[in-house]
């Protein structure tokens, strides 16, 4: 009589150590996977693998550096024998007048989160066909509606959108399913910055000015990463196979174009 085993598939989280990619690793976890999760903070790796167990392990990177990625791909591979997933979260971008952001910070915001998602999804390309598996870009609402202070990012989020749907191409032909998520306001560590930051300039507190956000934004609340993780599970999950090459805002109305 044969026996039937399980398949354990594995994830690749990048920008793992907090906020939306910690949530994504932890829901990843929960939903079977084993999850290999990416950051630059030891230390918060070490946390986030210690409370989701024997399922995940971590490797701190700098995903900036062109051979990180080969690499990531590779422990992931050592360690798992397999990459199912590939999440490519990682990357913040410097906000400000666009007259006063230097070509240093253009670079480094290219380098991170879309150069950074290029390669690792490169160096896991060939074992994603292998095992008919998913990518999904983690770009923003700034890709499709910049604003004047959001320069690089809109400009980054953009180009990935755009990455998204060339490698979702290729990835009918190749048996990979590619989408991106744009996320709206989330409630991470940047996000609670800038509302203490315009409550101290108002001199309101941080309820008020996180009203204000909503208000201003005309957006039905502000997110939180577990939002974003529930619909990564979902994209990945044989209920969402059918979606290839989505770029899919989740953001409250935030926003407003076609």
């Amino acid at each position: 009589m044969l026996i039937s085993r399980k398949v354990i598939k594995a994830a690749i989280v990048t920008g793992a150590s907090r906020g939306i990619g910690r949530a994504i690793a932890f829901r990843l976890a929960h939903d079977g996977f084993r999850v290999m999760l990416c950051a630059r903070d030891q230390q918060l790796l070490d946390e986030a693998v210690g409370e989701i167990g024997e399922a995940a392990a971590a490797i701190s990177l700098d995903l900036r550096l062109p051979e990180s990625p080969r690499l990531l791909a590779q422990h992931a591979l050592e360690t798992f024998g397999r990459i199912d997933v590939v999440v490519n979260n990682a990357g913040a971008t410097k906000r400000g007048e666009f007259e006063s952001l230097t070509d240093e910070e253009w670079a480094d915001g290219f380098a991170l989160k879309f150069f950074g998602a290029v390669r690792l999804t490169r160096a896991a390309w060939p074992e994603l066909k292998r095992q008919a598996g998913s990518v999904v870009n983690i770009s923003g609402v700034g890709g499709r509606t910049p604003g004047p202070q959001f320069t690089i990012g809109g400009s980054v989020n953009a180009a990935l959108l755009s990455f998204t749907k060339a490698l979702a191409d290729l990835g009918v032909r190749d048996g990979v399913q590619v989408n991106a998520i744009n996320p709206g306001s989330v409630r991470t560590e940047r996000l609670e910055r800038r509302l203490a930051a315009d409550a101290a300039e108002k001199g309101i507190d941080l309820a008020a000015a996180a009203e204000n956000l909503v208000r201003s934004a005309n957006i039905t609340r502000i997110g939180e990463t577990e939002d974003i993780a529930g619909l990564v599970s979902f994209i990945v999950s044989p209920g969402g196979r059918w979606l290839q090459g989505s770029l899919i805002d989740m953001d409250g109305g935030q926003t407003k174009t076609i």
